[in-house]
């Protein structure tokens, strides 16, 4: 074990430039696909958070001279009581609805005073310029285009509504950039790989005549290779602890440091997703030093 140890830093003294420039890659490489890894971690929870407080608006009809094309309103006309008892009763007796609440054309404009406070549109607007509406919990937030396509245009509903109109373009993006980080990622952990692969590579082959004196008096395989194996990844470890940290500056720094205290609407990633995100890397780090060395070495080996 002594002559394998031995072996392994001399050959990381001896390459001592292409071993760091093998850590630097896998740090960046590491990093990146950890923080891929953590992006979609939070992806999940803004989902998982939004997607199930999101509420179906049914918009009723107002007395509007020009209604909205494909709307189920007639012109000048609000919807009436018994429209509104109608889409109630189809509302509370559909299999996606969990449960309907009415608000009032009051209940909108007190809410709509709150919100455009400062803005000179609130003198313009009154009370029956507001639709009153249905605001629907489903069981399955998913299924909101099912509540939108079977309601819209019926008579008395104006439109149908939801922040998935909102949210959808935003989870796009947020997923393009979780995509485009693991794919940077990738492509440099394939750089990583290829300087591995050529750092053992060139040992082997300063090393070609040890190697072939160590065959012929009759050294096994793994003994030959462990040296190489081991210079491989003690440069994928110091590699990963540095993408560990780095992940976890990002945890305490970022998150925890400013983006938990000044947004508390939103749920953040924690320790966990940070932990396994760590154990994913480590795990990478480990499978692309021993498969490019195994392959490196293989042609070293015959006598």
């Amino acid at each position: 074990m002594r002559h394998v140890l031995t072996e392994a830093l001399s050959g990381l003294r001896r390459n001592a430039s292409m071993a760091f420039a093998v850590i630097v890659t896998m740090w960046v490489s590491l990093s990146l696909f950890g923080i891929g890894l953590l992006a979609a971690a939070q992806v999940d929870l803004f989902k998982g958070r939004w997607y199930d407080k999101i509420e179906v608006s049914v918009y009723l009809c107002t007395p509007d001279p020009a209604p909205t094309s494909g709307s189920g309103c007639a012109v000048n006309v609000g919807a009436t009581d018994a429209q509104r008892e109608a889409i109630k009763a189809a509302l509370v007796g559909n299999d996606l609805v969990e449960t309907v609440y009415y608000e009032s054309k009051d209940e909108a404009f007190a809410e709509f005073k709150q919100v455009y406070a400062n803005s000179p549109v609130m003198a313009t607007m009154t009370v029956d310029m507001m639709p009153d509406s249905y605001k629907v919990k489903l069981k399955d937030p998913t299924k909101y285009d099912a509540i939108k396509t079977q309601f819209s245009g019926l008579p008395g509903v104006d439109s149908v509504k939801d922040l998935h109109e909102v949210l959808d373009p935003l989870f796009a993006w947020l997923d393009l950039a979780r995509w485009a980080t693991i794919g940077a990622s990738l492509l440099l952990l394939l750089a990583a790989t290829l300087q591995i692969s050529n750092t053992i590579r060139m040992a082997a082959h300063s090393r070609r005549r040890e190697i072939g004196i160590m065959r012929l008096v009759g050294a096994s395989n793994w003994y030959i290779m462990l040296p190489f194996l081991l210079e491989s990844l003690v440069a994928a470890v110091f590699g990963a602890v540095l993408a560990a940290g780095t992940l976890a500056a990002i945890e305490q720094f970022v998150i925890l440091g400013k983006a938990r205290a000044q947004i508390l609407s939103v749920p953040w990633i924690g320790w966990s997703q940070v932990g396994l995100a760590t154990a994913s890397i480590c795990g990478v780090a480990v499978v692309l030093s021993i498969i490019p060395t195994l392959i490196a070495t293989r042609r070293f080996l015959r006598v």
